[in-house]
């Protein structure tokens, strides 16, 4: 990217703030600029994307979570630019820039009724195995952070693969696929539905995932 146009995205990132909520609820954007397009939100930061470099992405974090910034460049850093990722070409004091990667998220597949290759799977597989050998953790991977890419699967965020321990998102959305996926295969599944069960999953302490998806496959009567 050339330096001049990163002073001008560097202007225009100055008059949006960004601020964190509780509970672990999505950003809340201040402010707008018509060359800048917000085309994600997370829990830490949103994504834009500027009009006139639109291969770059720019991850804008609040700025009570800035000092993740260098952890997730130090990620980039370690998983030396593989495939399966999204790539990170440089840190600033606010923001990432990262490589714009085309693509819908697995979540809007399941709105959509878009099917889901088991290449996918195998992705996500291969880039968590990667990941492991390079001494990272992959963690914190679930719907929101996988994109279907030409039959493929990109991961778009690493800001936690430097934890410890091992939430079983994946595991858990692995094990839904391979046993239950065929159930809903091509079928645009509602957003008060997806968000139920998102909520439930959080939410649950003691039960065992096979309960969880069997509390879930209930729901099913009040959508047809």
């Amino acid at each position: 990217m050339k330096k001049e146009d990163l002073y001008i995205v560097d202007e225009l990132l100055s008059q949006i703030k960004i601020t964190s909520n509780p509970k672990n609820k999505p950003v809340t954007i201040s402010g707008s600029v018509n060359d800048l397009s917000c085309i994600g939100v997370g829990t830490d930061a949103a994504v834009f994307q500027y009009v006139q470099e639109p291969s770059y992405a720019f991850k804008l974090y609040a700025d009570d979570k800035k000092g993740k910034i260098q952890t997730e460049a130090k990620v980039y850093k370690e998983l030396k630019g593989s495939p399966y990722f999204s790539k990170c070409y440089g840190a600033f004091d606010r923001y990432l820039v990262l490589s714009y990667e085309t693509g819908i998220t697995l979540y809007d597949c399941l709105l959509q009724g878009i099917h889901i290759p088991p290449q996918v799977i195998q992705d996500v597989e291969d880039a968590r195995r990667y990941a492991k050998k390079m001494n990272l953790n992959p963690r914190d991977i679930h719907l929101k952070n996988i994109l279907l890419q030409n039959g493929r699967a990109k991961v778009i965020d690493v800001s936690e693969y430097l934890k410890p321990g091992n939430d079983h998102r994946w595991d858990h959305l692995k094990k839904a696929y391979d046993e239950y996926y065929h159930l809903v295969d091509g079928k645009a599944i509602p957003i008060w539905l997806l968000e139920t069960i998102q909520r439930w999953y959080n939410q649950r302490q003691h039960s065992s995932i096979e309960d969880f998806i069997k509390d879930v496959l209930k729901l099913k009567v009040f959508w047809k």
